[in-house]
């Protein structure tokens, strides 16, 4: 059998054309490579073809953070379930864009099979009820920060199985949870003693009980937002001094 030389093996390794799905996906491709690109612009590139279309979704199946305002303004329903149906890895998810329409419905499956997030912005979606927090309590043990900013249907009950669960919680966001009483905020920080950063704002509902608790609790607390909690007088306010 006739044996090519080096220098034939060179020329016709030239003449070859390459594409970029010829290259390893899951070595090369996913973790060094797709990373580098804008999620805005691989939502584009999943539309090109059926292989680049599954290229995407190994990548996004494998993001260890997903913040839905990377993909543009307006994340629609359906995509949103599409790229987070299959990860399981999930340490960081910020759904703040999401707010319009995102529902239990949507939410609960995501929920469900990531039990590794550290991170969660939950910032205005108001479509959303208890069972979603309740959610995040059963399946997030590690949980370190959460916002829950102008979330209104968070109750009592919800805060309590939030603190029951994920006592490492390091920052949460409460701001206009209207419905959250003392003894909900007073519990919060007896349970999570790690606290750095919270806030109670926007709540006429908290009084100087709850910052005495948190003072009291919270021995490395940071950051205490008190803004427009009507009911809480100065002397409280120098507990936490």
């Amino acid at each position: 059998m006739e044996q090519k030389s080096s220098g034939a093996v060179m020329e016709e390794f030239k003449t070859q054309r390459f594409q970029l799905l010829d290259l390893p996906w899951e070595d090369i491709l996913v973790p060094h490579i797709l990373r580098l690109v804008p999620l805005h612009h691989l939502m584009r590139l999943q539309t090109v073809s059926k292989q680049f279309q599954a290229l995407v979704q190994m990548y996004v199946a494998n993001c260890r953070h997903f913040t839905a305002s990377q993909v543009g303004p307006h994340l629609p329903r359906e995509a949103f379930c599409n790229m987070l149906k299959d990860n399981k890895v999930l340490q960081e998810l910020a759904l703040s864009i999401c707010s319009d329409w995102l529902a239990d419905k949507e939410l609960l499956p995501v929920l469900g099979q990531n039990h590794h997030l550290l991170w969660i912005d939950m910032t205005g979606c108001a479509q959303l009820t208890r069972h979603s927090l309740v959610a995040v309590s059963l399946n997030c043990p590690n949980l370190q920060h959460i916002s829950l900013r102008h979330c209104e249907w968070v109750d009592n009950l919800s805060l309590r199985s939030l603190a029951d669960h994920c006592s490492n919680l390091e920052s949460i966001d409460l701001t206009a949870c209207r419905q959250l009483k003392d003894e909900a905020a007073c519990y919060l920080a007896k349970k999570c003693v790690k606290m750095r950063n919270l806030s109670l704002a926007v709540n006429a509902n908290i009084t100087d009980t709850s910052v005495e608790e948190v003072a009291k609790s919270c021995p490395l607390l940071e950051h205490l937002d008190l803004t427009g909690c009507l009911r809480v007088r100065d002397g409280a306010i120098r507990y936490v001094k």
